[in-house]
């Protein structure tokens, strides 16, 4: 990797996130200056409409966007709800979907906002790692105890929110039958199917990556601020902190929205407003 090469990006979502999609993408433009991207939208039915007029926004952004489309008929099996839609196991199965040239991609969620810089992240030395992931861990270890007990494993619980994905290697070690074959003999013990997968069958395979940095829990801003001793206060996570991730069902983007970052989401889509308008005063 050089200095100068491209962040390539991946998403996968449905056209009920583009609006947030939007804000990510400004998030990480303003607080990656000077950097190049490469955006891999993975979908199953986006419109063309909405693709040209997310290609022209991402254009004013200096952001490269490639749509791949996928067949939904490789998903059939794969357990889905309203809530958890089959998108979510396209970053699984990332090796298989993406151009062959590509040797990492950076998988993020939509609901996320990047506040400094990626490059580090980027960077990190994978090893023969097939992912690089942040384990959640409140005030204690209790969450991650109850998941290895529920799910048979002796690693951490890694969030499938922000992924860094070692495509060479995972075109070598992960089957889609075997996904499937898992999703459709436990789909009814899996609570978030795509990421117990991910702790199941590839969670050895992951490196840990600081979720202070990398993947912060909004919701938990008393948990960070109790496990740091009182040194991860508002001042540091602006200052450090990389990734803040709105996990959860409750959302910064809705109208009631109680935790601490909500306000910053806020003014996130204010500035995406700004950089998108067609008109004054109107949004894209």
């Amino acid at each position: 990797m050089t200095k100068n090469e491209p962040i390539d990006l991946l998403v996968t979502l449905n056209e009920r996130y583009l609006p947030q999609l939007r804000v990510l993408l400004t998030s990480i433009s303003l607080n990656n200056p000077g950097e190049r991207f490469r955006l891999y939208l993975i979908h199953r039915g986006i419109s063309q409409q909405n693709l040209d007029t997310l290609g022209e926004q991402c254009g004013r952004l200096d952001v490269d966007l490639c749509p791949l489309t996928v067949d939904a008929a490789l998903f059939a099996n794969a357990p889905t709800t309203r809530q958890y839609p089959q998108e979510m196991y396209y970053r699984l199965l990332a090796g298989q979907l993406l151009p062959r040239e590509l040797e990492r991609i950076l998988y993020l969620d939509p609901d996320i906002l990047v506040i400094n810089p990626l490059r580090s992240l980027w960077e990190t030395e994978l090893g023969d790692r097939l992912f690089a992931a942040a384990a959640h861990t409140g005030k204690t270890e209790i969450a991650n105890d109850v998941n290895r007990i529920r799910l048979g494993t002796e690693h951490k619980y890694y969030n499938s929110g922000v992924l860094l994905i070692n495509l060479a290697a995972c075109r070598q070690e992960i089957h889609p039958e075997e996904i499937f074959r898992y999703a459709e003999q436990h789909a009814k013990e899996l609570l978030l199917p795509d990421q117990d997968i991910l702790n199941v069958l590839y969670g050895r395979r992951t490196l840990e990556l600081d979720d202070y940095l990398w993947n912060y829990d909004a919701r938990k801003y008393s948990s960070y601020l109790f496990r740091s001793s009182g040194e991860a206060d508002v001042d540091w996570v602006m200052a450090h902190t990389c990734i803040l991730h709105f996990c959860g069902r409750a959302k910064p983007w809705k109208r009631v929205y109680n935790h601490r970052f909500g306000l910053l989401y806020k003014h996130y889509i204010r500035l995406a407003d700004r950089f998108f308008s067609q008109q004054p005063g109107k949004e894209a």
